[in-house]
């Protein structure tokens, strides 16, 4: 028997109605998703806040009211470079330890990056003794770094 919590079956759901999506971006109403998951509404904003963010390659718009709707769009780019540049354009000035993290998951599924750079990178920028900025200037180097290579 399975112990997935209510949290990842939202996450599975909604990442399933994105892959069946021809325009790579979905709209929700949010109290028919909480009613289909038997959660309140803010158990889907929390879904949606900690799992589809920008560092995770999502733009989130959201209306409250009436129900209130949630769009959720897949960064979805036709060259490195604009896939680095939406990346740098989205990277905060304060960068967490698990944000880094994102931005490199993004890097590797986009082929950007291989496993064993990944997890060399990860264990750079999620060294503790880093500050925000300091991470963030990192990741602004190294996508900088990846825009500036040949043959990618």
């Amino acid at each position: 028997m399975s112990t997935q919590n209510t949290s990842d079956m939202i996450e599975r759901y909604l990442l399933q109605l994105l892959a069946d999506a021809e325009a790579r971006e979905i709209e929700i109403q949010r109290a028919e998703l909480a009613e289909r998951f038997a959660v309140v509404p803010s158990q889907i904003n929390y879904v949606i806040k900690t799992r589809f963010n920008p560092t995770k390659g999502y733009d989130v718009e959201s209306k409250r009211g009436g129900g209130g709707y949630i769009k959720i769009v897949k960064f979805h780019y036709s060259a490195k470079h604009e896939l680095l540049e939406g990346l740098y354009s989205r990277l905060p000035a304060m960068l967490s330890a698990e944000d880094a993290q994102d931005f490199l998951q993004v890097l590797f599924d986009e082929g950007l990056l291989t496993e064993n750079e990944g997890n060399l990178l990860l264990a750079v920028l999620t060294a503790g003794e880093l500050s925000g900025d300091v991470r963030s200037g990192l990741v602004a180097k190294l996508l900088q770094k990846l825009d500036k290579e040949d043959g990618n």
